[in-house]
């Protein structure tokens, strides 16, 4: 495991109701409605942020919209590299607490 990868495993026993999941095959932290709250990508954390926190989460030399794929950003995802390690928590209570918010989908009947 990479330092960050470690920290981030730590991170999500941190995370109020915040339990390890897996999104894309990565870490998650996954809320109790089954939503992820943040992700681990490549020695990044992935959050979902909007207005002001996804703001200051862009002005930070790096930070990108998270693209799962090549050229198809996901809206309000963005990954922070391990360097802004400091800010992690803070971005990933913001984003916990936001998507714990979601409703579950139900599952769609197959016709």
């Amino acid at each position: 495991m990479t330092a960050a990868e470690v920290y981030f495993t730590e991170l999500t026993q941190e995370i109020p109701n915040a339990v390890p999941g897996k999104m894309f095959g990565a870490l998650c932290m996954k809320m109790p409605n089954g939503k992820s709250g943040a992700m681990f990508w490549k020695d990044n954390i992935v959050v979902k942020l909007h207005g002001g926190a996804l703001n200051e989460a862009l002005s930070l030399d790096g930070v990108q919209l998270f693209e799962p794929m090549e050229g198809k950003p996901m809206k309000d995802w963005v990954q922070i590299p391990f360097h802004y390690k400091d800010k992690w928590k803070m971005f990933a209570e913001i984003s916990a607490a936001e998507v714990e918010t979601l409703e579950k989908k139900p599952i769609k009947k197959k016709k």
